[in-house]
């Protein structure tokens, strides 16, 4: 006779705790951003160079050996890089400050010319005088952030020692990995080793898989929107479409930020063309909608299984628990915490599983008093 064991999915309860963990971990992240985000990095790069990596591994060498070799190449390509970037960034850098508020003159003035074209065609507008109370607003708004840019920066250059952090754990992630999971289930009672196993597997899956499909989204995201921007004749089309990829990565927000960018940028370096302001919009928009059909469909939403109802009020709850760095790792926290949240509540619910481990524990307490006679 066989018997069918049922499966016990995940309940309101098991989804409260799901949330509420979810929420749990955004408030405490935000508090340790500064380990948080070398960590955030690690994974990132883990996921990236754990492929080539396992190739070596598969050809023959030894895990420890093909870690160094992957690091080591990594690095150099690395320093090259940074080494070829030195000049610009240096002339860049010193003049960071006066750059900025070029931009944003230029914004301005772009917006000072469309609304003073709106105020041409509805007299209604011209009356109340809209285009001048809002230039004088955006101008006072302006002066504020260039006060702030200096701390800005500051605040950024006392990050960046520990963000040196994430190569060196992204080097213990690649050599000790397994090692670390069998740790954690050794740990485990032998009831519940399989559902561990499939734990850990499932837990690594929806890292890896939103981890790598977020590194193919910014290289998709950044050729379409280098391409549109060169062939606009943009200056630096490529490092401008690759800095509003990763922009991007913060949901919402980082969208609305990279166009914001992508507009200053038109109406200061074309300032007697303001039409180009309104092509780099569109092609803004044309690169949000093949994000949203085409890219995230392909690469981020093929990892996370979750309704779309689910991802969208998530999205807004991660802001509101823990602002920007909410929204940014609530969709990754999510991930994980929902599946070991989906796991744990089969198990507990599981009474074939339970009753194993308590028979289990039984007989090891029988055991242990053998031969006292117990």
């Amino acid at each position: 006779m066989t018997v069918t064991t049922p499966h016990y999915g995940s309940g309101p309860v098991v989804w409260a705790g799901i949330i509420g963990a979810t929420c749990l971990l955004l408030f405490v992240f935000q508090k340790m951003l500064w380990l948080v985000v070398p960590f955030l990095l690690a994974l990132v790069l883990y996921y990236m160079l754990f492929p080539p990596v396992q190739r070596l591994v598969y050809g023959g060498m030894s895990r420890e050996a093909a870690t160094g070799v992957v690091m080591v190449g990594f690095l150099a390509v690395l320093g090259v890089g940074f080494t070829l970037m030195l000049p610009w960034l240096a002339a860049h850098l010193v003049d960071g400050q006066a750059s900025i508020e070029r931009y944003v003159q230029g914004g301005l003035k772009l917006a000072e010319r469309s609304l003073q074209a709106l105020e041409a065609r509805w007299a209604l507008l011209a009356e109340a005088e809209v285009a001048e109370s809002m230039v004088q607003r955006l101008d006072y708004m302006s002066g504020h952030l260039s006060r702030h840019i200096e701390p800005l920066a500051m605040g950024i250059a006392a990050w960046t020692p520990s963000l040196l952090l994430a190569p060196f754990v992204t080097f213990f992630l690649l050599r000790d990995g397994q090692r670390f999971k069998r740790f954690l289930g050794s740990a485990v009672p032998n009831a519940f080793f399989e559902r561990t196993l499939y734990l850990l597997h499932e837990v690594d899956r929806t890292a890896r898989a939103y981890f790598q499909g977020l590194i193919q989204l910014t290289v998709l995201d950044t050729i379409t929107l280098a391409v549109g921007l060169w062939a606009m004749g943009f200056p630096g089309a490529l490092a401008l479409g690759f800095i509003c990829a990763v922009l991007a990565w913060v949901p919402y927000v980082g969208s609305i930020l990279g166009g914001l960018l992508v507009v200053l940028v038109a109406a200061t370096d074309f300032p007697e063309t303001p039409a180009m302001a309104y092509w780099a919009v569109t092609l803004f928009v044309f690169a949000r909608l093949l994000d949203d059909f085409f890219y995230m469909p392909l690469t981020i939403g093929k990892s996370l299984h979750m309704h779309p109802v689910v991802t969208v009020v998530m999205i807004f709850v991660g802001g509101a628990v823990a602002g920007v760095p909410g929204l940014m790792l609530v969709l990754p926290v999510l991930g994980v915490v929902m599946v070991v949240g989906a796991t744990i509540g089969e198990v507990v619910t599981d009474p074939r599983l339970m009753a194993r481990h308590y028979h289990a524990r039984a007989l090891r307490k029988q055991g242990a008093g053998v031969d006292l006679g117990l």
